[in-house]
C-alpha cells in the first residue's frame, strides 16, 4: 500500500523510518537524519532532504554505502534485496546470455579492483522503465575508464537516482506527464537526416525531409493536446495558440527550437516545446482557460547547421531575417530560397511574421541545462538570471620556425608556447570572476613538424559573461595579456573579432515568477546564468524574457547522443510551468 506525505509527516519516528527503509539499501542513519527535518513540503522536498543527509555524511559513511551495493548480474544464486531484484529484472539482467553474464562478471571484477566498490547504476534508466542489457554493458565499459574521484561522484549520483525511483514507488508518484514527454522525445527522434539516420544518429537540419516530418508531427501533437490554432509559418516555425476567452487578451509566448546539431541529443530545444504542450493538454483536460493567449512555438532553426543563419526562427518573429540568407547554398548547392519553395513556404511572407511587442506579456523558455552544474548539485531545476554575452576572435601568433634540436630554449620565438601561455591566463582570469568562461577551442600549428619550433599558431578565442560590462572587462584583460606575451617572447599577432553578442539579463518580474514556481514545488531556488545562447536571446530584443533550466543526466552533457534528462525532472518542469501560468493568471484577473 502506498504511503502519503501526510502520513510520513505525522508518523511516529519508528513508523516513519520504516517507510523510508531500503531507499539507499539498509542504512537506517539516512532515514533518521532526514526525518529530523520534518515536516516535508512535498515529495521533491523529501527527496532533496534524503540526498542532503547522504551528502553531509563523511567520506567513510558514503563509501560504505557504495560498498554495500549489490553487484549487477551477480553470480547465480547471489542474494538480492527485493528492490534490487525488481530493478535488475526490468533491465533483463536475470535473462543474460552466457556471453553477457561472462562479460558482466569480467567488468564487475575489473571495476571493483580499480575502485574498491561495486559498480552502481540506476538500471531503471531515465524514464524508469529499465535500460537494455547492451546499454548497461556500454555504460559499465565507459565508466571503467573514469578517474577514481570522478567515478566516486558518479556512483553517488547513481545511488541518489536509485533512491529517487524507489521513493516515488513508495508514494505512488509515477511521473505520468514526464513519461509522456519522454516518449514524445523518442518518437520525434525517429526522424533524422540521411547519412545520420543509417548510423542511428540524430541530425535534423533546416527544411530537410526529416525536419519537415518533425514539423508535421509537432503540429499533430499540438492539435491532439487541444490547441485552438495550429500552423506552420513562412519560415517553418510550428505555432500553436491556446486562446483566452476574449480575443483582445494579451499573449504569453513560449517555446524553443526543434532543429538539431549533427549527431545530437534528443532534448536540446525540443524539451522547451514539449513542456508547454503538455501544460496546454492539462489545461484543456480541466476545461480551464487563461486570461491571456498562450502561444507555443517550435522554432524551425536555431543551430545554423545547414545554412549560416542561427536563430532564424525566432529572429523572423522580431523582424530580424536577412534577405541575403535566401541566396546561401548548403553543401549540396541548394539555396535556402529553393529549400523553402520545396517545403511549400513563401519567402515573400516572412516580413509578415514580425510580432507586435505591445501585444505580448513576454517570452519564457524551458531548456535542458547543457552543463554539469545541476547534476553535480543534485538539483532538478534552476532559474536563469542571464544569458551570457559573448565575444569571439580568431587569433594568429607568428614567431620563427627553426630547428627543434639546434635552437637553444632562450633563443626561441615559439608561437605555440605563446598560445599555451595565453590559454592558461584565460583559464585563470575567467575563473577569477566566478561566472565568466573563456575557451581556446580550435588550435592549430599550420605545417607543424615534430622537429620544428612552431613559427605560427592559429586559434579561436571565446569569452562569455553574464553582462556586457563583465564580458568586456574580461576581453580587455585577455587581449592585454596577449599583447604582453607576444612582446615578451618576440612574437607578432593578428586579431579578428568574428562575433559579439549582447548579454540578455532575465526580466526581474519574470525571473521572480520562475523563482516562486520552483519554491512552490518545495525545491531550493538555485539561480545561475546560461553560458549557451538560446532563442530567448532574440526575443529579449523586443520583450521581457526569463528561462527555466532542467537538469541533464550524464553529467549534463549536451550536443551529444548521451544528452538526457529524467521523466521525474521533466514532471517537475511541467509543474513549475503550470504554477507560473496560474500565478500570471491571478495577476491578470
Amino acid at each position: 500500500m502506498a504511503h502519503t506525505l501526510a502520513q510520513l509527516n505525522a508518523a511516529a519516528p519508528a513508523d516513519a523510518a520504516a517507510m523510508l527503509d531500503g531507499l539507499y539499501g539498509h542504512a537506517p542513519w539516512i532515514a533518521e537524519r532526514t526525518l529530523a527535518r520534518r515536516p516535508f513540503r512535498s515529495l521533491a522536498d523529501l527527496g532533496q532532504r534524503l540526498r542532503q543527509a547522504v551528502s553531509e555524511a563523511d567520506a567513510e559513511a558514503r563509501t560504505a554505502l557504495l560498498r554495500a551495493h549489490p553487484e549487477l548480474a551477480a553470480a547465480r544464486g547471489a542474494p538480492l534485496d527485493s528492490d534490487s531484484e525488481h530493478e535488475q529484472n526490468l533491465a533483463g539482467l536475470a535473462d543474460c546470455t552466457s556471453a553477457e553474464q561472462a562479460r558482466l562478471q569480467e567488468l564487475n571484477a575489473a571495476y571493483k579492483a580499480r575502485f574498491g566498490f561495486p559498480f552502481v547504476l540506476a538500471v531503471r534508466g531515465p524514464r524508469g522503465a529499465g535500460m537494455s542489457r547492451p546499454q548497461v554493458i556500454d555504460e559499465f565499459t565507459r565508466r571503467l575508464d573514469n578517474p577514481p574521484d570522478l567515478e566516486f561522484d558518479e556512483a553517488m549520483q547513481q545511488l541518489h537516482r536509485i533512491a529517487e525511483i524507489r521513493l516515488r514507488g513508495r508514494f505512488d508518484a509515477e511521473p505520468a506527464i514526464g513519461n509522456d514527454i519522454w516518449d514524445w522525445g523518442e518518437q520525434l527522434a525517429v526522424h533524422s537526416d540521411p547519412g545520420y539516420a543509417e548510423k542511428g544518429q540524430l541530425t535534423v537540419t533546416y527544411l530537410t525531409d526529416a525536419h519537415r516530418a518533425c514539423a508535421g508531427l509537432l503540429s499533430q501533437w499540438m492539435r491532439d493536446c487541444g490547441f485552438d490554432e495550429v500552423g506552420i509559418d513562412a519560415v517553418g516555425n510550428v505555432v500553436g495558440r491556446y486562446l483566452a476567452d476574449r480575443p483582445d487578451a494579451p499573449t504569453l509566448m513560449t517555446g524553443s527550437h526543434y532543429d538539431t546539431v549533427r549527431n545530437a541529443g534528443k532534448y536540446d530545444g525540443r524539451l522547451g516545446i514539449f513542456v508547454p504542450m503538455a501544460c496546454v493538454r492539462e489545461l484543456q483536460r480541466q476545461g480551464k482557460r487563461l486570461p491571456y493567449h498562450l502561444e507555443v512555438i517550435g522554432f524551425a532553426e536555431e543551430e545554423g547547421q545547414r545554412y549560416r543563419a542561427t536563430f532564424l526562427g525566432s529572429g523572423a518573429l522580431i523582424g530580424d531575417f536577412k534577405p541575403e540568407w535566401l541566396d546561401q547554398q548548403d553543401a549540396d548547392g541548394i539555396s535556402m530560397r529553393d529549400a523553402m519553395a520545396q517545403a511549400g513556404l513563401r519567402s515573400e511572407d516572412i516580413a509578415s511574421l514580425r510580432r507586435d511587442p505591445a501585444c505580448y506579456l513576454g517570452f519564457i523558455e524551458v531548456h535542458i541545462e547543457q552543463g554539469p552544474v545541476l547534476y553535480e548539485m543534485g538539483l532538478p531545476l534552476a532559474v536563469v538570471t542571464s544569458i551570457n554575452g559573448c565575444v569571439r576572435y580568431q587569433v594568429r601568433i607568428s614567431g620563427l620556425a627553426c630547428h627543434a634540436g639546434t635552437t637553444p630554449m632562450d633563443r626561441r620565438r615559439d608561437a605555440a608556447t605563446g598560445a599555451a601561455e595565453l590559454a592558461l591566463y584565460v583559464e585563470q582570469r575567467a575563473a577569477r570572476d566566478g561566472d565568466s568562461v573563456g575557451t581556446i577551442g580550435m588550435l592549430e600549428v599550420p605545417g607543424g613538424s615534430i622537429n620544428v619550433v612552431p613559427g605560427e599558431c592559429r586559434f579561436s578565442l571565446d569569452l562569455r559573461a553574464p553582462d556586457d560590462a563583465q564580458r568586456d572587462a574580461l576581453a580587455r584583460d585577455v587581449l592585454a595579456e596577449l599583447d604582453a606575451i607576444c612582446q615578451r617572447r618576440g612574437l607578432r599577432y593578428t586579431l579578428e573579432e568574428t562575433m559579439r553578442a549582447a548579454a540578455a539579463p532575465s526580466d526581474p518580474a519574470w525571473q521572480q515568477r520562475w523563482e516562486r514556481a520552483v519554491d512552490a514545488l518545495g525545491l531550493p531556488v538555485h539561480l545561475m546564468p546560461s553560458g549557451a545562447g538560446h532563442d530567448a536571446m532574440k526575443l529579449h530584443e523586443v520583450m521581457p524574457q526569463a528561462m527555466l533550466f532542467v537538469r541533464g543526466q550524464n553529467s549534463g552533457i549536451s550536443h551529444n547522443p548521451r544528452e538526457s534528462t529524467s521523466s521525474d525532472d521533466i514532471q517537475l518542469a511541467v509543474q513549475a510551468f503550470l504554477h507560473l501560468l496560474d500565478d500570471l493568471a491571478h495577476d491578470k484577473q
